[in-house]
């Protein structure tokens, strides 16, 4: 009997360890779920390839005016913004290939909101001039969070997430940058990247 609850001891002792053993996950498994050493690394040179393209596009001429915004009768104050040029830009957005159309419905949101909260006085007067009396486009690019940059400046992208349909990544500026590093998300649209979010474009933040 002795022998019977030794043993029963040691059994129980055994099958307790092994029930509260809680391996650590593997993170790189998390992060790219799903995918191969090689699948990760083609996607991810695609993905930083496109917020490449579109760094370099949103600093080139043809890029849109983010706040087409609309004066008053005397030129002092904005009241709005020009609702055609904005139907514009939303059209050229989409022609560029870079962005998801959550992107773009996210970006139609932030001018159409910042347009309602001008034209009924909710937010501070705007004057000519002056920078935004809100977050958006104010002092900083939303395309970089920051206020200026050039090619030699780009370094990398961290995955953060990655499968075969969506991803989120952070942007790196080289070492020694004094902007800060921004997140931004992919999904896959047939079999092309395309930007769905980026830190700069956050709504919230945005329109505050």
């Amino acid at each position: 009997m002795k022998y019977f609850g030794l043993l029963s001891l040691i059994f129980g002792l055994t099958f307790y360890s092994f029930s509260n053993f809680n391996p650590e996950p593997d993170k790189s498994e998390n992060q790219t779920k799903g995918l191969g050493a090689t699948e990760v690394s083609k996607n991810k040179k695609e993905i930083q390839e496109l917020i490449r393209q579109v760094m370099i596009w949103s600093d080139s001429k043809e890029s849109i005016e983010l706040l087409p915004a609309l004066p008053d009768v005397n030129n002092k104050v904005y009241v709005g913004f020009d609702i055609n040029k904005h139907t514009a830009n939303l059209k050229k957005l989409k022609e560029t290939s870079f962005f998801a159309n959550e992107f773009i419905e996210n970006y139609n949101q932030i001018i159409l909101t910042l347009d309602k909260k001008l034209r009924n006085k909710e937010i501070k007067e705007w004057q000519v001039g002056d920078l935004p009396t809100f977050n958006f486009v104010n002092d900083v690019s939303p395309w970089c969070l920051c206020q200026g940059f050039s090619s030699e400046d780009f370094d990398d992208v961290e995955i953060v997430k990655l499968d075969r349909q969506f991803g989120e990544l952070k942007w790196k500026w080289k070492k020694g940058s004094s902007w800060n590093d921004f997140r931004f998300r992919v999904v896959k649209d047939g079999n092309k990247w395309k930007v769905s979010y980026m830190e700069g474009f956050d709504f919230k933040e945005s329109i505050k």
